[in-house]
């Protein structure tokens, strides 16, 4: 029999990528959860699979319901579960800090406590975010020889940031607690195709494709360019995130994982702008809007204790991730779809 995974936030850029490399790789049943109202523009590819009930099928709750979420989790009886679904925004949590602590920390309570009473053999992957260690000093960094490693102090920028600390807790209270196989994973960037607008790599795609069309001046809108960032591809992060589950699971454990093509977010963008014929005329403009209030300015991440345990390491290179991301929004503004300018 067919084992099962249930992924939350299916219908996310990470989500999404998870189900298609699930459905390439095994004989899995999949169950993704998400709220009735989730945009699918992200899994419409797969909706003839789930109309047909072939492999991939929807299920429907709120992390902020528990009851929802209990239903599920006895409806599918999962055999893995990878927690993908949050408040993903870090620039959103300072507007809304109370629904970012809701939905990223009770929530994952309510699904782990739901998965204790009804699916306790499951192996469980709990997704916090190298944002849990927010601004490490230099002087620290140098300490850890210029890469930060799982046992680097927290010290979260943003309610996003507090609340992923709180994610990473629970996984390993309810592991060590009860004996449950949650494993809490520190993923560093990752992006590509499907990667929402509000985050900077992205919304620098899609200003570029939309350039490119005549549809906004070329001028590129863009917030703090001095972060220093470790980028990994999010076929090379989903493909970690299937190891972590099959690869002598370990309950308690917790990962950093990222990429290796470390650069500043000016860096980035100019390598973004120079994949366009706009290039020669394409501008850039602070938006102050687009600044956070306090800033994680140095990802750089040591993924030595992932790599050892499960052999993965980033296969995608940095040029094709962005390559492929830029290309996704050209197809997007090719279709003539609207866009908000942020």
């Amino acid at each position: 029999m067919a084992k099962k995974i249930l992924i939350t936030g299916i219908t996310g850029m990470v989500g999404s990528h998870l189900a298609d490399y699930i459905i390439e790789n095994t004989d899995w049943e999949i169950y993704g959860m998400c709220r009735w109202r989730s945009p699918l523009d992200n899994i419409s590819h797969l909706i003839d699979d789930i109309n047909n009930k072939k492999r991939i099928h929807l299920v429907y709750a709120d992390l902020h319901d528990a009851i929802a979420i209990e239903n599920v989790v006895k409806e599918v009886k999962p055999d893995y579960v990878s927690h993908l679904a949050a408040q993903s925004y870090p620039k959103t949590s300072f507007t809304a800090p109370l629904d970012t602590f809701d939905t990223n920390i009770q929530g994952t309570a309510r699904l782990l406590e739901a998965l204790k009473n009804h699916a306790p053999n499951a192996i469980i992957h709990v997704c916090a975010s190298s944002e849990v260690f927010g601004r490490v000093k230099k002087e620290k960094l140098a300490e850890m020889g210029g890469t930060i490693n799982e046992e680097c102090t927290f010290h979260p920028a943003s309610p996003y940031a507090i609340s992923k600390v709180g994610t990473d807790l629970i996984g390993r209270y309810y592991a060590e607690a009860f004996g449950m196989k949650v494993m809490t994973t520190r993923m560093f960037t990752h992006t590509g195709p499907r990667r929402g607008d509000v985050f900077a790599e992205s919304t620098f795609a899609k200003q570029i494709a939309m350039i490119e069309a005549g549809l906004i001046p070329p001028v590129i809108k863009v917030g703090n360019l001095d972060s220093l960032r470790t980028f990994a591809d999010v076929r090379d992060a989903v493909r970690a995130y299937f190891m972590l589950l099959t690869v002598n699971p370990i309950g308690g454990e917790y990962y950093n994982i990222g990429g290796q093509y470390t650069c500043k977010v000016s860096e980035m963008l100019d390598y973004l702008i120079s994949l366009s014929p706009m290039k020669d005329k394409i501008k850039i403009e602070v938006d102050p809007e687009r600044l956070r209030p306090i800033d994680a300015d140095l990802q750089v991440p040591n993924t030595d204790k992932f790599t050892k345990h499960s052999g993965w390491k980033p296969e995608i290179p940095f040029e094709k991730t962005m390559t492929d991301l830029l290309n996704y929004w050209r197809e997007r503004v090719k279709k003539g779809e609207k866009f908000l300018q942020r």
